[in-house]
């Protein structure tokens, strides 16, 4: 089993930044990929980033350049910076592992509103 607790989330005007966070608890030994989804009201849960044990990271289009996802192995945390955000960013984002032997594990969501 692995816990994972997300923080970070708020309101931001548009153009703002915010950095989330993920902490990782359980039986982190068996984390391999850590990353990122988000769902926006009335719309489904979307890839956003993700970044796996190896370094090789991956993000959706619409994030490009605007998001980066980090990850600190000794502190079992993954981050996901956001900047220059935009109000069609606002969204619930969740954090998800998978581990090597390919079980999912979802975070409870930290909202981000992005408004003026």
């Amino acid at each position: 089993q692995v816990q994972l607790v997300e923080s970070g989330g708020g309101l931001v005007q548009p153009g703002g930044s915010l950095r989330l966070s993920c902490a990782a608890s359980g039986s982190i030994f068996s984390i391999n990929v850590m990353g990122w989804y988000r769902q926006a009201p009335g719309k489904q849960r979307e890839f956003v980033a993700a970044k796996t044990s190896d370094g090789r990271t991956n993000y959706a289009d619409s994030v490009k350049g605007r998001f980066t996802i980090s990850r600190d192995n000794a502190k079992n945390t993954v981050y996901l910076q956001v900047n220059s955000l935009k109000p069609e960013d606002t969204a619930v984002y969740y954090c998800n592992t998978i581990t090597s032997r390919a079980l999912s594990y979802w975070g409870q969501g930290t909202q981000v509103t992005v408004s003026s």
